[in-house]
């Protein structure tokens, strides 16, 4: 549990840095910066035929400037007793980190790279950094980068990003078959294609937005045990009501509503159980 949680401060200190790197870089010509929290009952873990519990904590920053701009998230998820530490009857301890960086045409060109539906193109690029204190001991890291299509809609927005990716990993239990005194693994090459959105709108005169995003990954070669992966797919989605603005008018303070969790194939694997996730959330958003 101490490691894990040196690890989340780590992963702390590595989002304030980015944060002041940015900042430091080009002044934001807009910011948006939210705690959020998600909980529910119906997660899955890879060769765990249990439903699990998880508390996720959440922190988001986007912002843009002259050139582009930048999203950091990072999740901390707390497991239940089903998903449990290595070596302990209690949860686990999950950290996520992900950054993304968008170059905009319009801003390095003077003039957005606009067709048909697309009001603009971006050069994107960033990483995504887990760890979790399970006797797996998962110690992700990705690389993505590829074009990002920003499609023109009346309100909010929708990204279209087509990444090439590496990814390495790691297995801290034996029967991962991975070289004697030699725990990492490099996965081949793949690409990814990620659809983002945030989308607000009205109904009944309330206040609401439709967010989220869905990543299909193609496969990427062996896995630890020497099986071969299969494409995955992962979609995160909610439905939130601006609680703020209804309740004592402050717009985009208070967000609560509904989420759900599509997850099939997890990490790319697949025939066992525990790799496919269909998970309902309650969420809340604080923006300050």
């Amino acid at each position: 549990m101490l490691k894990s949680k040196r690890a989340v401060a780590t992963y702390l200190v590595i989002g304030a840095s980015l944060g002041t790197i940015s900042a430091g870089a080009q002044a934001a010509t807009w910011s948006d910066t939210f705690v959020g929290y998600r909980y529910g009952t119906q997660f899955t873990e890879p060769n765990n035929p249990e439903n699990i519990e998880k508390h996720i904590l959440q922190f988001t920053h986007v912002s843009g400037y002259s050139l582009g701009q930048n999203f950091f998230n990072l999740d901390v998820l707390q497991s239940s007793s089903q998903d449990p530490a290595n070596n302990s009857d209690s949860g686990a301890t999950e950290a996520y980190l992900a950054y993304r960086h968008q170059l905009h045409g319009g801003g390095v060109f003077n003039e957005p790279i606009a067709f048909g539906p697309i009001k603009d193109m971006a050069l994107t690029f960033g990483f995504d950094l887990n760890t979790k204190n399970t006797g797996f001991a998962p110690r992700k890291r990705q690389l993505v980068m590829g074009p990002t299509f920003k499609f023109d809609v009346p309100r909010g927005f929708v990204d279209l990003s087509l990444f090439y990716s590496r990814e390495w990993n790691h297995c801290g239990l034996p029967p991962c078959g991975l070289p004697e005194n030699q725990n990492s693994i490099s996965f081949d090459p793949y690409y990814q294609i990620n659809l983002a959105w945030g989308l607000p709108f009205e109904a009944a005169s309330l206040p609401l937005k439709f967010q989220g995003f869905y990543n299909y990954n193609s496969e990427k070669g062996d896995d630890y045990f020497g099986e071969t992966t299969k494409p995955e797919q992962l979609m995160r989605t909610s439905l939130m009501l601006d609680v703020g603005q209804v309740a004592w008018g402050a717009e985009n303070s208070l967000w609560m509503g509904v989420g759900y969790e599509y997850w099939r194939n997890k990490f790319g694997n697949h025939s066992q159980p525990g790799v496919d996730t269909d998970a309902m959330t309650f969420n809340l958003e604080w923006h300050f």
